[in-house]
């Protein structure tokens, strides 16, 4: 009943396969550089297997004995169970699939297929709550800096101090928070997140503390909550801590000391409990000392720091990433998934990302929107990033011209005769190309016609 297995070390490398093009396929080795599946062998299951579940199952040592696993073009029945060796240490972990399950499978696909569509409203539902939405199992990547992350992320969930979070803008610092909260002993109560730079200084105070009924000339009859009460018993999440304004430093300071707020216009405090998680993209060590940022507030948020990586530092998590929001973007957009070339993955890794994850989720967004075709190309990214350079596939070192070649010098010979027919109108000559206007002067830039101005 097996099609094909696959065993894993207890760093959840490949150590063992018994492919039948189950798990590899020709296409897929030849876009990670592989010969044969004898060069799996010691790579991260990640790599090969993206979304794969086997370091849940070494890191846990929980079997997954059932599951529906979509990989490429097939879909799969698959059996996980942890290795143990003579004292019960997971050392390792196989997972299987079973014999002509797609056949089979077809009536728990569609009953799956349905209970994930009704999963995905409730989740939309609660997106509006003050539920934590991610976990850290939605913290993508398998480069050393994200395991590292993820490492101390775990970490932080066990304990109950303050955490701050440092890294450039667009790194995921709330999805980080919010992955903590969710693996704390706190995950069932409030996440409230708040960024301090997003509020006008004179109206801090009033969202972190609350207000009483009638402190100032149109407040409400009702007593209006801060953030510290509604997070009362979970998380509150402090973004951008570094702009927060000096005087307001040291209420805060005092809120967490001494664990209870007034309310403004209120002679009366409120106790409260909440776990503080800090973020911030400023260098606060040199805000402390330049006496833009109190000192003992520093010390009190830089309890357990986390660094999160830029994205030019783990360019090994662009192409899953990539990947990642080109299906989230086609969901959204209710398009086929498109995937990208070997050559657009190179023009992605040669941009700096100076606006990280956040960056590349709006390129991947704006390739979508802006050009067609089944699959995303290099010259995709022209117009999108102007810094990335589109190098042109190296000559055979016989001299002789390949399939593809041929067939980009053909495409210049058309793009041409369509722009002489059409007397230079970039609009009509891309109508008989059957392009679209974008697609065309990525072409135009792509076999290095000049582009002038419309007739």
């Amino acid at each position: 009943m097996i099609d094909g297995a696959i065993l894993v070390d207890r760093e959840a490398r490949i150590v063992w396969s018994n492919d039948k093009h189950v798990w590899f396929n020709d296409k897929l080795m030849a876009q990670l550089g592989l010969q044969s599946t004898a060069d799996m062998i010691g790579q991260t299951v990640e790599r090969v297997i993206p979304h794969s579940r086997m370091r849940e199952v070494v890191e846990t040592g929980r079997s997954l004995p059932l599951d529906i696993m979509r990989y490429g073009e097939h879909t799969l029945l698959v059996s996980r169970l942890p290795l143990r060796d003579e004292r019960g240490e997971v050392i390792g972990a196989l997972a299987f699939a079973l014999k002509n399950s797609l056949t089979y499978l077809r009536p728990i696909a569609d009953r799956f297929n349905k209970l994930q569509s009704r999963l995905n409203r409730v989740e939309q539902e609660l997106a509006a709550s003050r539920a934590s939405q991610y976990t850290v199992e939605n913290l993508i990547g398998f480069s050393p800096p994200m395991l590292q992350v993820k490492r101390l992320v775990r970490r932080a969930g066990q304990i109950r101090s303050a955490v701050l979070l440092l890294g450039e803008t667009g790194t995921g610092k709330e999805l980080v928070a919010q992955s903590i909260h969710a693996a704390s002993d706190r995950a069932h109560r409030p996440f409230v997140a708040v960024n301090t730079a997003a509020i006008p200084e004179n109206l801090l105070e009033a969202e972190f503390f609350g207000v009483a009924p009638g402190a100032y000339t149109g407040a409400g009859r009702q007593p209006r909550p801060g953030k510290f009460q509604l997070a009362h018993g979970g998380t509150l999440f402090l973004d951008e801590i570094g702009d927060m304004p000096l005087p307001l430093q040291a209420k805060l300071l005092r809120a967490l000391q001494e664990r209870e707020v007034e309310p403004l216009g209120s002679n009366q405090v409120v106790k409260v409990d909440v776990r503080i998680i800090a973020a911030t993209s400023r260098p606060l060590a040199d805000m402390v000392r330049s006496g833009a940022f109190r000192s003992d507030l520093y010390y009190r948020l830089n309890v357990f720091p986390i660094q999160l990586p830029a994205l030019r530092d783990r360019k090994d998590d662009l192409e899953i990433l990539a990947s990642l929001f080109s299906e989230k973007i086609a969901i959204s957009l209710d398009q086929p998934m498109r995937e990208l070339t070997p050559a657009a993955l190179d023009a992605l890794r040669q941009h700096d990302w100076p606006g990280n994850v956040r960056e590349l989720a709006n390129v991947i967004e704006q390739v979508y929107v802006r050009t067609e075709g089944e699959r995303i190309l290099a010259e995709d990214f022209a117009d999108i990033l102007p810094g990335s350079a589109i190098q042109p596939p190296p000559p055979p070192p016989d001299g002789k011209r390949s399939l593809a070649a041929a067939m980009d010098e053909l495409e210049r010979v058309l793009v041409l005769e369509a722009l002489e027919d059409s007397r230079g109108n970039k609009l009509e000559a891309a109508r008989r190309l059957g392009l679209s206007r974008t697609n065309l002067y990525a072409k135009l830039r792509k076999h290095g016609i000049p582009s002038q101005p419309d007739d």
